[in-house]
């Protein structure tokens, strides 16, 4: 199955690919509402046989399936990602011994999730603005201390993942080491659609879910790859995850980015003279095996209310 939300006659509505249409629900439940009632293979019997509208695919106005996530965490899922950075900022790629041991992740910001074909605003202060390729799982049931069975199958599905970073910004939070902060916080894509985990169940293999995602920006291909060069697979990420805490319902988990799934590892020279980073008018585009397509265009940023430091 494939789930999308719809903007249609001024709501927000759920709706099922079936061919090349959507069969819209009636006014009422979000998809985070029907996932959290386990109601998934109820509403999508329902839709198939009597669905309150059908649209044309191609001509609906869809938003991010999960416009409010109750949570959004971003995990470092292929390490050759990180030393791809490290070798753009002229660092050693040799990785320490603690990123073998556990995925590393960092909190996102719900509020900043975006749409499939959302413009996309460029984080105030940046200019070294950038994007990453990513996918996320959706956790479709509650669950804590999850082993690595059951948090497989507390995944309810997958969607394309956009971490739009301001990697000068990005410089200042890792300087402080506390975390990521202003560098991750202006937008997150999400979409276009949710597809379920049985839908792709082929696609796993050894635990792995091989599917292939690209990147593209003004239409050149910036990257391709497969899921399945994970080095954190999906079921060992939200076990470590669930440690001692709650997974629930639209919770969203990324992948990392595809090595060369963004403009920093790409990065030759000093970073104020690249011109590679993302400026206004730039069109980004992600897309998938199954997952679909994004197409998203840069626009300017609001500008700063400069501190007493003049930053």
């Amino acid at each position: 199955m494939r789930w999308v939300t719809c903007e249609f006659e001024g709501e927000e509505r759920v709706g099922l690919i079936v061919g090349d249409d959507v069969h819209l629900h009636d006014r009422g439940p979000s998809l985070l509402e029907v996932i959290d009632g386990g109601e998934l293979a109820e509403v999508a019997a329902r839709l198939r046989r009597s669905p309150s509208d059908v649209l044309p695919l191609e001509s609906c106005h869809l938003v991010s399936p999960l416009p409010r996530p109750p949570s959004v965490r971003d995990t470092i899922g292929f390490l050759d990602h990180v030393r791809g950075c490290r070798r753009a900022y002229g660092r050693d790629p040799h990785l320490e011994e603690v990123w073998y041991q556990v995925p590393a992740f960092y909190f996102g910001n719900p509020s900043s999730v975006l749409g499939p074909y959302d413009e996309v605003p460029m984080a105030p202060g940046s200019r070294w603005f950038d994007f990453e390729l990513e996918v996320g799982a959706v956790i479709g049931r509650t669950g804590r201390d999850l082993g690595l069975r059951a948090a497989q199958e507390a995944i309810v599905g997958y969607t394309l993942f956009c971490d739009w970073t301001a990697r000068d910004l990005q410089r200042l939070d890792t300087a402080m080491g506390i975390g990521q902060g202003k560098g991750k916080d202006s937008g997150l894509t999400l979409g276009p659609w949710l597809v379920t985990a049985e839908e792709i169940a082929d696609s796993v293999r050894d635990g792995a879910l091989d599917l292939e995602i690209w990147a593209s920006v003004n239409g050149q291909e910036i990257a391709r790859g497969t899921l399945a060069g994970m080095d954190w697979t999906f079921a060992e990420i939200v076990s470590y995850v669930s440690r001692g805490t709650d997974l629930r319902p639209g919770d969203v988990i990324g992948s990392g980015t595809l090595p060369g799934g963004c403009l920093l590892e790409h990065l030759t020279g000093d970073p104020d003279t690249f011109d590679r980073w993302l400026r206004p008018g730039d069109v980004v585009s992600l897309g998938g095996d199954l997952l679909g397509r994004t197409e998203q265009r840069v626009v300017p940023g609001v500008p700063v209310h400069r501190l007493r430091s003049g930053f």
